[in-house]
């Protein structure tokens, strides 16, 4: 009998859509998106839309795959966890709990996830990671700079007079923005856009710069200059912003034309961005690539500043919108996290790391919702990381590179099948995933498969609980203002502790009380080497989310690298290439784009390593200025010839 049923996309978006499922006979036939959620409004990405291509891919993991004799073989779920339970015993008996290392990233948002971290931290604590591939830089800058990191309500945009969206590209990372882009710019809201790449949301903005890669510093310091010469600061920025002086004295290091040039901007580009964002109320919407960089902390830390002396913070239509607070709804508090953990690592720094400890070594390590080899630096180094660990259990619903290196595959649900908790990082709704069908025999859900493993070590009373009650546990917080499991299952409800208007009343959780304006010289901005001429910049794209592909679009041969044609004298359009870095080479094929900067070359993030498309490969592991992200968009690289050519 066919049916209806609807949850909600845990993957690492910002939107966490609602998802409405057409179940026939125990299979789902058709995705859309929930007309009655306010943000996802009826419509799914394309990547979601194909998901039903992964779902039902024959390479789905469906059982529990054990090591011998150099190969993955099927075992039984007893037999699994029996030795998965005999190694972390053994390990923790003989090395210490700190030789364990569990590393969970965000393939998927679920909150339940975090149930792994509280078995992990009761069963040791062991190892763990610190920082954020992704948004580290940025997350430090905010706390840093506001005590707090949030966003406005998003539907707060239609009270903005400009929206800068600096760094950001809504088509890729988070097109159920569009329909209220299109709406405020219909109403005469002026949308700016600033980014060296030239993508598909160019044809959103009245106004498009292109700008130098890494100088959004530059761009910042040069307009608050110049909100600062023609006297369009706030009058009482200095009542809530502390180091104004010192600030202002910064942004007057360099003369405007200096800061456009650093930028590569004519300076009548620059002022003219000035005079777009002094007419406000203005929003930034802030890009997470800015944050990938080893300035990428700073960089966060002068568009809040350009925030706060503008006069933009507190105030509808203003902000500095960075992330929204996905977390924030859940009571996470029994999990003490770095605090309880012996040691930890930087997540970009995973791979040299694991390789250079040594007191204890790490003996096991335990993925959880991540393929590392594919979405960290230096790919390599983390193969031969992973690869001469004594023993890796990976958690995962399909084949990876980083399942190719385990000791133990544990098979676990998708997003379909998944039983969990939801918040977006790019809007405030809450929502629940519920089972749409069951899982295929022989797979389990992460919160299952930890609670088997905890009967094993003798934790069953800590992790007890049916996903039911730990999502009850997760949501006491804001369960009596309304939010509760019974809610959630009858649809999205708005987290109801973040304010429409964030920082109201220029009210700032610092020590202070006041803005925090960044008043130290930021790092110098990595300009390449001699005989390395291109920037590197590895893109989302619409048909993948991270390293999760839909099948009939991850390709083969080699990988696309887009670039303008002087940026490959010598070459062709659709010549087959290689791209060399300081780290390492692959084979690309060229894509000419007259659109793009002569500095760039941009690929797709996420290919797989085994055949050839991962291109962090290329990438060094190196952090950001604060936050321990990863300063991805860093590597400088140079097109040559096919090895076959030579």
């Amino acid at each position: 009998m066919p049916r209806v049923a609807r949850t909600t996309c845990n993957r690492d978006c910002p939107d966490a859509c609602g998802i409405v499922a057409h179940v026939e006979d125990g299979r789902v036939v058709r995705l859309g998106g929930d007309r009655d959620h306010p943000v996802t409004q009826g419509f799914l990405c394309f990547r979601t839309q194909r998901f039903l291509e992964r779902q039902y891919s024959p390479d789905r993991l469906t059982g529990p795959l054990l090591r011998r004799g150099g190969r993955l073989v099927p075992v039984t779920w007893e037999e699994a966890l029996d030795v998965a339970a005999g190694k972390l015993q053994q390990f923790r008996r003989e090395s210490g709990p700190a030789s364990i290392f569990h590393y969970r990233s965000g393939g998927s948002l679920g909150l339940l996830k975090h149930l792994t971290d509280w078995f992990f931290e009761r069963f040791g604590p062991v190892t763990m990671k610190r920082g954020d591939i992704c948004s580290g830089a940025g997350d430090v800058a905010q706390m840093t700079d506001f005590g707090e990191e949030d966003s406005h309500d998003l539907f707060d945009l239609r009270n903005a007079r400009t929206i800068l969206l600096w760094g950001k590209n809504p088509y890729t990372s988070g097109p159920h923005l569009l329909p209220l882009l299109r709406e405020v710019r219909a109403r005469g809201t002026r949308i700016v856009l600033i980014d060296p790449v030239h993508h598909r949301s160019v044809a959103l903005a009245d106004h498009y710069v292109q700008p130098r890669p890494a100088s959004d510093f530059a761009i910042a310091m040069g307009m608050a200059r110049l909100l600062f010469e023609e006297g369009r600061t706030d009058p009482a920025a200095a009542e809530y912003c502390d180091h104004l002086d010192a600030f202002r004295d910064q942004a007057f290091s360099r003369s405007v034309p200096e800061w456009a040039a650093s930028a590569d901007l004519a300076e009548g580009e620059l002022r003219r961005l000035a005079d777009l964002y002094a007419d406000g109320p203005s929003t930034i919407l802030v890009g997470w690539g800015m944050g990938r960089r080893a300035n990428g902390s700073a960089i966060v830390r002068a568009l809040d500043a350009l925030g706060a002396i503008s006069g933009n913070l507190g105030v509808p239509g203003g902000g500095v919108s960075f992330y929204f607070k996905r977390r924030g709804a859940f009571d996470l508090s029994f999990i003490r996290g770095l605090a309880a953990a012996p040691r930890s690592i930087p997540e970009p720094l995973i791979g040299p790391e694991l390789l250079r400890l040594d007191d204890p070594p790490v003996r096991m390590v335990w993925i959880t919702a991540g393929n590392p080899v594919a979405m960290l630096p230096e790919s390599e180094t983390v193969r031969r990381a992973l690869e001469t660990r004594e023993f890796t259990v990976v958690v995962d619903s399909h084949p990876t590179d980083t399942t190719d290196l385990a000791s133990l595959v544990l098979p676990t649900t998708t997003l379909l099948e998944d039983d969990d908790l939801v918040g977006a990082y790019g809007h405030h709704w809450l929502g629940v995933a519920r089972p749409v069908v069951p899982p295929p025999p022989g797979v389990r859900t992460d919160l299952e498969i930890m609670q088997e493993l905890a009967r094993r070590v003798g934790l069953e009373e800590a992790m007890a609980g049916t996903a039911r009650e730990w999502k009850a546990r997760l949501l006491r917080r804001v369960a009596p203002l309304g939010a509760t499991v019974e809610a959630l299952e009858r649809g999205p409800v708005r987290n109801p502790l973040p304010p429409r208007v964030l920082f109201e009343g220029r009210r700032f959780a610092t020590p202070s009380g006041r803005v925090n304006l960044i008043h130290e010289e930021p790092p110098a901005v990595p300009v390449g080497a001699p005989g390395f001429p291109l920037q590197l910049l590895a893109l989302s794209t619409p048909e993948s989310q991270s390293s999760q592909w839909v099948e009939a679009a991850a390709g083969d041969g080699p990988l696309p690298a887009t670039l303008h044609p002087d940026a490959a004298a010598g070459f062709r359009d659709g010549d087959e290439a290689r791209l060399v870095s300081g780290v390492s080479s692959m084979p690309v094929r060229l894509r000419f784009d007259a659109r793009q900067r002569r500095d760039v070359v941009l690929v797709p993030k996420g290919g797989q390593l085994r055949n050839g498309r991962c291109v962090n490969a290329l990438v060094g592991a190196r952090l950001t200025d604060a936050g321990e992200g990863a300063a991805y968009y860093d590597e400088a690289v140079r097109v040559e010839p096919p090895v076959a050519s030579r």
